[in-house]
């Protein structure tokens, strides 16, 4: 018998504006509406049903995750995703791109990094339009 993720859990100072963060990074996760909101966790829905809980604690990130999310957009490029995932508030860690491929990681509003990869499309060779 094997394992299946049920949730990932991130430290947060604000878990109700990181949930709302990554609510408009990925399509796939949904904010829960809960009748008695806690003002120390705030969770999203996913496939699945796999959740991304925050969880709030009193320091703030001081060093690299020991682990981290890979993205890959669906709907547009690689750069395409990394210039929308700035605009909303990420920040640069480390451009790793390559005309030919690589990635980017980024942070979330929070210090927390991730990884933006290319498309499938883009792995196969095969260019957008």
């Amino acid at each position: 018998m094997t394992s299946r993720t049920a949730n990932f859990c991130l430290d947060a100072n604000d878990p109700h504006a990181q949930a709302a963060w990554w609510a408009q990074v990925l399509d796939d996760f949904v904010p829960e509406v809960d009748d008695d909101p806690s003002e120390d966790e705030a969770g999203l829905r996913g496939p699945g049903g796999r959740w991304l809980l925050f969880l709030r604690v009193p320091e703030s990130k001081t060093v690299k995750n020991r682990m981290h999310m890979c993205l890959r957009p669906v709907d547009r490029g690689r750069d395409e995703e990394v210039d929308r995932l700035l605009a909303l508030g990420a920040t640069v860690v480390n451009d790793l791109r390559t005309p030919d491929g690589g990635w980017a990681v980024l942070a979330d509003p929070e210090g927390n990094e991730f990884c933006v990869l290319t498309t499938p499309a883009a792995e196969a060779g095969v260019t957008r339009g």
